[in-house]
């Protein structure tokens, strides 16, 4: 952390502590309700969620190889081949919305089409495996499946527009091939490799697994009332894996990765979850903002609603997973679920300092048009969503 950026944390906390009004009973319930999402967040979803995803992202970073990703984008590459790749990439990287641009930049400035550029460019950050998993657990797993199956469907339909609008621009640029290093040798295979991420996959899903609603009857109440066993069994095949396969220092290089995420993400989404919890309350808990300005804006399913959604996920920054707490608090205080899943759609790629970035590469006219296919189309899903779930 830079000295200026101490400098302003600390000029800010003191600030807060001078000026903000404690003494006012609003003021203080949504000190006591931010401080009670925060707890939330810690009992319910950090030990059995979190911590799990952050070591799955640790392995996709240390053991796929980014290069192996990216050279399918080439301009040689097939269609096909692109475009799937570029839909699924946010999975396969774990790259934030910050991280995503410098790769964009590199791989579009070196020949790739702007169709399998851009789906890249959007998909990196919205299928994020940590964001994912975040939302099917607080938000509801229609919410996550709709936000994973919405990303993938908005990466390809992003990169084939952006391919038909600008054909003749696409053309006329340099072709070339992006030039990827070659894999380093290893002795596992990719089978292995598959094998030992499921496996913590099943991990963070059985350890995760919700309990079902009382009365429930069938397959349900008995996964669940076995889950820690499972979840034990699995972690014994785990450590097996981790002494047949692995060596030390690749144990050490995936446990430093997995580190490296939490050190950037949790200070982030515990202030995320702080700052939702103030304004906004847990659901069924009044915080600073009014429940009926958000209804007024956000609520129910109409296009004025769902486009204002869009909008605002487009404009606004969020830090790495801290649209999740914000859209927590706005689904109580009145927000619709098609608005909701609009801001997700829309937020992940764009914010206004992610445009500057996207335009000093593609242009503006570019960007514009990127941008605008990205509001439309999430205004129509929440829109689509809103009906379905309605």
């Amino acid at each position: 952390m830079k000295e200026r950026t101490k400098f302003f944390l600390i000029a800010g906390v003191f600030a807060a502590a001078y000026y903000v009004p404690w003494s006012h009973p609003l003021i203080r319930q949504s000190g006591l309700e931010a401080f009670m999402m925060l707890q939330e967040y810690a009992r319910e979803h950090v030990l059995t969620c979190l911590i799990p995803a952050f070591f799955i992202a640790g392995a996709i970073a240390v053991f796929v190889s980014q290069a192996s990703v990216l050279k399918y984008f080439g301009a040689q590459a097939s269609k096909i081949l692109s475009y799937s790749v570029a839909s699924v990439s946010g999975a396969i990287l774990a790259v934030c919305s910050c991280t995503v641009l410098p790769l964009f930049a590199g791989i579009y400035t070196r020949g790739a089409g702007i169709g399998p550029a851009t789906a890249f460019l959007y998909s990196g950050p919205a299928i994020n495996v940590l964001a994912i998993t975040l939302t099917a657990k607080i938000l509801g797993w229609k919410m996550g499946l709709a936000r994973a199956v919405g990303a993938v469907v908005f990466a390809v339909a992003t990169g084939l527009l952006m391919a038909l609008i600008f054909r003749k621009d696409d053309a006329a640029r340099t072709a070339g091939q992006i030039y990827t290093p070659d894999d380093d040798a290893k002795e596992r295979t990719l089978l292995q490799d598959a094998l030992y991420i499921l496996t913590m996959v099943l991990i963070l899903v059985f350890a995760a697994f919700a309990k079902p609603a009382p009365g429930s009857t069938g397959l349900w109440p008995t996964i669940f009332a076995a889950k820690w066993y499972i979840t034990i069994a699995l972690l014994i095949i785990l450590a097996f894996m981790l002494k047949a396969w692995f060596t030390r220092d690749e144990c050490k290089s995936w446990i430093e990765s997995t580190w490296g995420f939490m050190k950037q993400i949790f200070p982030l989404l515990g202030g995320g979850v702080l700052a939702a919890g103030f304004m906004l309350g847990r659901p069924g808990h009044p915080a600073l903002i009014p429940d009926y300005w958000v209804q007024s804006l956000l609520g129910g399913n109409s296009v004025w609603a769902n486009l204002i959604a869009s909008l605002a996920g487009a404009l606004m920054y969020f830090a790495t997973l801290t649209e999740v707490p914000i859209l927590q608090g706005l689904l109580g205080a009145g927000m619709g679920q098609g608005p909701a899943l609009a801001l997700l759609l829309a937020g992940p790629a764009l914010s206004l300092p992610n445009m500057l970035v996207i335009g000093s590469v593609m242009g503006v006219k570019k960007t514009a048009v990127f941008c605008c296919i990205i509001v439309i189309m999430s205004t129509i899903a929440g829109m689509l969503y809103g009906a379905w779930i309605g």
